[in-house]
Formats: C-alpha cells, sequence, structure tokens
C-alpha cells in the first residue's frame, strides 16, 4: 500500500494533546491474538498483520528507501511470522514487532546507499548524452512530497512518530499503544517533531 498523500499544511494543524488518563493501556485484542499466533493460529496472525499494517508502513517509511516500502512491510510480516514462536512475552508485541520493522527497514537503507551511490556515478557519466522530456506539473502532488520529506529529513525519533500520526492517521495513544513506546515519550516525540517541522517548513516558504 503506498502512503497516504499528505500537505504541507496538514504539519501546522494543532494537535490535540493526549493526557495520561486518556491513553489506553496496552492492547490486549493484540496480545491475545499473539498468544493464539504462537499456537500455530495463522488467522489470528492474519488480524495481527492487518492491525498492525500502518505501524509497520510508516516505520518503513521512516527509517527505509521510499521504493522499498511495500516489500519492506511483506518482508516484516514474514520475519514475523517464522519467529513468534520464540517471542517469549506476548505482551511485548507491539514494541517487538516495531523493532523488526525498524531493523528491516534500517539495513534495507544501507543496501540502498550503496546503489545509490553507483547509480549516481552512472548518471554523471551519461548526464551529457540525456535529455529529459519535459513533465506536466502537479503541484498537488510536489506539495505533498516536499512535506514528507521535510518529516523524513527530521531527527529519527520525531521522523517515526509524525509519519504514524500524520501520514499513518493513528492517534498518540494509538502509537504508544501500537509500537510498545510510553505515553510520554510519544507525547514529547510528537509536540517538539511538529514545532521542529513547523520551523523549517516556514523557513522554507520565506525562501
Amino acid at each position: 500500500m503506498p502512503f497516504a498523500p499528505v500537505r504541507a499544511d496538514h504539519f501546522v494543524a494543532r494537535e490535540r494533546a493526549v493526557s495520561e488518563s486518556d491513553a489506553p493501556r496496552g492492547d490486549a485484542l493484540a496480545v491475545e491474538l499473539a498468544r493464539r499466533a504462537q499456537r500455530g493460529d495463522r488467522e489470528a496472525f492474519g488480524r495481527l498483520a492487518e492491525r498492525f499494517h500502518g505501524v509497520v508502513h510508516g516505520i518503513a517509511l521512516a527509517h527505509g528507501p521510499r521504493r522499498e516500502v511495500r516489500d519492506l512491510v511483506q518482508e516484516v510480516f514474514l520475519l514475523a511470522l517464522r519467529s513468534i514462536g520464540r517471542l517469549e512475552e506476548p505482551e511485548r508485541f507491539p514494541g517487538w514487532l516495531a523493532s523488526i520493522a525498524r531493523n528491516a527497514a534500517r539495513d534495507a537503507h544501507k543496501r540502498a546507499r550503496g546503489a545509490e551511490s553507483r547509480e549516481r556515478k552512472l548518471e554523471g557519466e551519461l548526464e551529457g548524452d540525456f535529455v529529459a522530456p519535459d513533465e506536466p506539473p502537479c503541484d498537488e502532488h510536489e506539495e505533498a512530497e516536499r512535506a514528507l520529506v521535510a518529516v523524513r529529513a527530521l531527527p529519527e525519533a520525531f521522523r517515526e512518530t509524525l509519519i504514524l500520526r500524520l501520514v499513518e492517521g493513528l492517534s498518540g495513544p494509538e502509537i504508544a499503544a501500537r509500537t510498545g513506546m510510553t505515553h510520554g515519550s510519544v507525547r514529547v516525540n510528537l509536540t517538539r517533531g511538529m514545532k521542529l517541522l513547523r520551523e523549517r517548513l516556514e523557513r522554507k516558504a520565506v525562501r
């Protein structure tokens, strides 16, 4: 599934504050499904995949190469399916899955950097022999791309949390419950990340 198109003005909208009293205490359904999946229940694992697809997609988008996001999502769930029997505490499933997603995305990013370096060298050699055709403007798409690029340029912790909030549409409590992060950490990352993102977008607008 490709990332949802986003506009720059989405990023400057006021975020609703999340109090500790409003936040859910974990994800009881995920724990029960994880227990069943450990016993070989494929249907239960399928429901976990549906429930956590947005989280895995968001993490892949935050840390991995853009063009490999879809493949990364499939890879993460395949890895999780193969190793869920070794998960000692089903209560830790959200954080465990998020860690698998981060590791897979970062590994893919490292591989892609080497490939991109080779591609840039080849492009430089061919630059004088190729003239790109004119493409019709697409303001809305370009704006969404610029906004996403700005998010992906943020520090890692802010980047992941903001993508889960603004691209995947998860609330602060949902992010906490489905990644294993504390509610306080999510709240801080959203608040500081939004502030930093606004500042960067405003500086670009002035330029």
